[in-house]
């Protein structure tokens, strides 16, 4: 949160950035993408750095030194950015990522002036692409000045205690090399590691993790391994380091809910902590949270009472009931649907559900997987609240909730293993010859990511290493991670994967290898949750109360369990609600919760999903806005299936094209630039 703050406000070092003579705006050119492709008005990000150095020297691709580096000037230049109180900065040479003389000289000069970070290019991102290992470069000169004055702060305070931070890629670091480009993911990726370690422990080996919290939604994909992402975007800047690979939605349980005189919106402005949802007495908006209070789902007479001017209040339901009534007259004077409050709150929470299962199948479905085998872990503040009816919307049948589903993040840093990763670029034809040379090429990068893990205290004995090759058509921009074996069980991995993903295969092409990661991982927590005996019977326990709440488009009697109440082997049939310290879970009509010898609550659909039935021709601005999201979904995946098999600089880079569905008469139905 440190670091993406910093980069949303842009709050970062003072930064100076050096590059190759002639390219000193590359950056700020970027790949000319347009964000918004009908803006007129284009906004583009304010830059990191606050001044460019441009340094006499030049490499060919073929590593030729074309212009020999002049470093008087770039000492001149460096000592004057430090005399107007500049002191961190970013090297990025052309070439630099393969030929690193150059960079190498001008980090010495730096150190030699005083500069007290110094971010090299082929040290912090070694691979091919300018603009993003600049990017990247920048990022990592910009924020880590920042971290580490928070790790120093924290330090101090917990004195010869071993201080160590969740990276962004799902790996642990000691406090000593933990970088700014490696921090921006780092709650959200603890989450994932909670999510994969708890459910293990019970035997599921793929899921989808599920994370709500108060602004956003994280979801990613698991089978087996963890999947991360090398090209990231973050507050308009590119980050070429591994990562997590998360998609985040912005649906939370702040999540405002509004109406735009045509159909109900949920997001993406979030109503924050504070003045936070109508119902925390600080006159909020309405939210998520509000429209789950408006269906009966959150009881306030269970949530702790921590709200109003002193702090010592209950959750205000009598303004969500007063605001949502207001709402149903306005939707009612504007489009003549006679819904009453609760159902146009039931109507917001459909959305809700609607925008995260479809940020779930961008992850899994848009790239092959079939969800209807997963299981769903779910956690965060909101998560339980949703669960049953996301699982609903993907058709997924198993929920698995963890009794630390409230502070999952958290509780996966502990169990998170150290992990250190390193990256060359090869951009070579794959032939036996150079499957011969990349052994040497691993193993020697596997002794550097060895020797890294010793200096942070962890035996390189304990430790096992896994290295991947990442594979590419020639002439295509995306490239499949495989594993490093022969050449024959790569290709078929390779083309496996490929199918899986677009659909075909193109044995006439040669294949590029693009470049070589190798990861070496040891240290963990052994953390093995108690396995308890079953009690007889499995019959529920005594339940706190019996409330209305508003289920499946009808209001429905629902029983209120404290989860402290059950006993492993104990399951209870929807509708209720189970309360806990740090979460609420609602166990939708169909769905049973039981508590498995874990002590962990397994949520299961017992009874077939009945059809939907409420898709008609009259005017629904509900249905309106559920379909508007499938439509737009579907020109989504088309869009990131043209982006990923082209050849076009202009589709993979610049993003120059639009993919649209239109009905059998020529109208437009929906549009993704």
């Amino acid at each position: 949160t440190v670091a993406t703050n910093a980069l949303l406000e842009r709050k970062g070092e003072r930064t100076v950035l050096l590059i190759t003579k002639g390219f000193a705006d590359a950056l700020r050119i970027g790949y000319q993408d347009r964000p918004h492709l009908f803006a007129r008005q284009i906004q583009l990000p304010e830059l990191l750095y606050e001044r460019v150095i441009e340094v006499d020297e030049r490499y060919s691709a073929a590593g030729e030194e074309l212009i020999p580096l002049n470093i008087e000037n770039a000492r001149v230049d460096l000592q004057t950015a430090y005399d107007a109180g500049i002191r961190s900065t970013a090297i990025v040479l052309l070439h630099g990522y393969r030929y690193h003389d150059h960079e190498i000289a001008v980090a010495n000069v730096a150190r030699e002036i005083g500069f007290s970070q110094i971010s090299v290019s082929h040290e912090v991102s070694p691979l091919m692409k300018l603009v993003s290992r600049g990017d990247t470069t920048v990022v990592d000169a910009y924020l880590s000045p920042i971290l580490r004055r928070y790790v120093d702060q924290v330090a101090s305070k917990l004195g010869d205690t071993r201080l160590m931070f969740m990276q962004s890629n799902g790996g642990l670091a000691d406090a000593r090399f933990f970088h700014g480009k490696d921090s921006i993911l780092s709650g959200p990726a603890g989450g994932i590691v909670g999510a994969v370690r708890t459910a293990g422990m019970s035997g599921h080996d793929k899921l989808i993790t599920f994370d709500m919290g108060g602004t956003s939604t994280d979801v990613a994909h698991f089978k087996g391994e963890y999947e991360r992402a090398f090209d990231t975007q973050v507050a308009g800047v590119r980050i070429r380091a591994p990562m997590m690979r998360i998609h985040t939605v912005a649906a939370g349980g702040g999540s405002i809910l509004h109406f735009d005189g045509q159909r109900y919106r949920v997001g993406p402005n979030s109503a924050g902590a504070d003045p936070g949802p109508a119902c925390y007495r600080r006159g909020g908006p309405l939210t998520v949270t509000d429209a789950n209070i408006m269906v009966g789902k959150i009881k306030a007479e269970y949530f702790p009472k921590v709200f109003g001017p002193k702090g010592d209040q209950s959750l205000d339901t009598n303004v969500v009931r007063e605001k949502f009534e207001t709402l149903a007259v306005e939707i009612s004077r504007a489009t003549g649907d006679k819904r009453t409050a609760v159902e146009v709150a039931d109507g917001f929470l459909m959305i809700a559900v609607d925008n995260m299962a479809n940020a779930i199948k961008q992850i899994s479905i848009q790239r092959g997987h079939d969800v209807t085998e997963y299981t769903l872990n779910c956690f965060g503040g909101a998560g339980g609240q949703h669960a049953c009816l996301v699982a609903d919307a993907l058709g997924i049948t198993n929920v698995f909730i963890h009794p630390f589903a409230g502070v999952l993040s958290a509780y996966g840093m502990g169990l998170a293993e150290h992990r250190v990763m390193r990256e060359r670029a090869v951009e070579s034809v794959l032939n036996d010859d150079l499957v011969a040379e990349l052994v040497d090429v691993l193993a020697e990068i596997q002794r550097d990511c060895e020797t890294e893990m010793e200096r942070q205290g962890v035996d390189p004995s304990t430790t096992r290493a896994v290295g991947k090759l990442h594979l590419r058509y020639e002439g295509t921009d995306s490239a499949l991670e495989v594993e490093f074996a022969d050449r024959a069980a790569m290709v078929s991995a390779f083309e496996k994967s490929h199918h899986m993903q677009y659909g075909f295969i193109a044995p006439e092409k040669r294949h590029i290898v693009e470049q070589v990661t190798v990861e070496v991982i040891g240290g963990a927590s052994e953390i093995e949750e108690m396995e308890h005996s079953i009690a007889d019977g499995g019959k529920a326990p005594k339940p706190l109360a019996e409330v209305e709440a508003y289920i499946d488009g009808a209001p429905v009697q629902t029983k209120v369990f404290d989860r402290s109440d059950f006993s492993p082997g104990q399951r209870v049939k929807g509708p209720a609600v189970i309360i806990e310290a740090n979460a609420t879970t609602v166990v939708e009509q169909g769905w049973a919760a039981e508590v498995t010898s874990r002590n962990h609550l397994m949520l299961r659909r017992f009874k077939r999903r009945p059809g939907q039935s409420r898709v008609g021709t009259e005017l629904d601005p509900v249905m309106l806005e559920l379909f508007n999201n499938l439509f737009m979904s579907a020109a989504e995946q088309m869009g990131e299936t043209l982006k990923n098999t082209s050849y076009s600089v202009n589709i993979k880079e610049r993003l120059d094209f639009s993919c649209a569905v239109f009905d059998p008469a020529g109208d437009l139905v929906a549009n993704a630039p």
